[in-house]
């Protein structure tokens, strides 16, 4: 890992937070709150050597701070998105988590520990209550039963 490269974390901030708003101004000042809160509070940090996680998960929240305030807002005052793959990014979003709500409680809270909480193997283990290995491999099963399904239900959708 990079450890705390402001370059390279601040890059996965914008990463992150273009992935939850998109392209635009409002995703550019969410991951510029981000990683100044992520410096405020480095000390804070679980695991310094990896503090990856740690701050994408910070963007994270700060672009779904903003998205909920857009959804206070006039639908007119929203900004217009940019790129041509929005609507595309929207259905497929729509899509996993209408995907994700039929799966097994237990690989829901496995891939929200995971993706949602930036939990590690070992954090997610004793969380979860089940072996490393064990989790693993349900991640690997539960990621491929989703490719899988993703692609048969977007698979008539273009």
């Amino acid at each position: 890992m990079h450890g705390w490269d402001w370059k390279v974390l601040s890059d996965q901030c914008r990463r992150e937070t273009e992935r939850v708003l998109g392209r635009c101004a409002d995703a550019q000042d969410a991951a510029q709150e981000a990683i100044v809160r992520a410096w405020r509070r480095r000390h804070t940090c679980a695991d310094p050597a990896c503090p990856g996680p740690w701050v994408r998960a910070i963007a994270r929240r700060e672009a779904l701070r903003i998205a909920g305030r857009r959804r206070e807002e006039p639908l007119e005052a929203a900004p217009e998105p940019t790129g041509a793959s929005h609507e595309d990014d929207t259905i497929t979003r729509i899509a996993v988590r209408q995907l994700v709500s039929r799966l097994p409680e237990a690989d829901r809270a496995l891939l929200h520990a995971v993706y949602w909480e930036d939990l590690g193997g070992a954090e997610a283990s004793r969380r979860l209550g089940q072996a490393e290995v064990t989790l693993r491999v349900r991640l690997h099963r539960a990621r491929r039963g989703l490719e899988r399904s993703i692609g048969h239900s977007l698979g008539g959708l273009g």
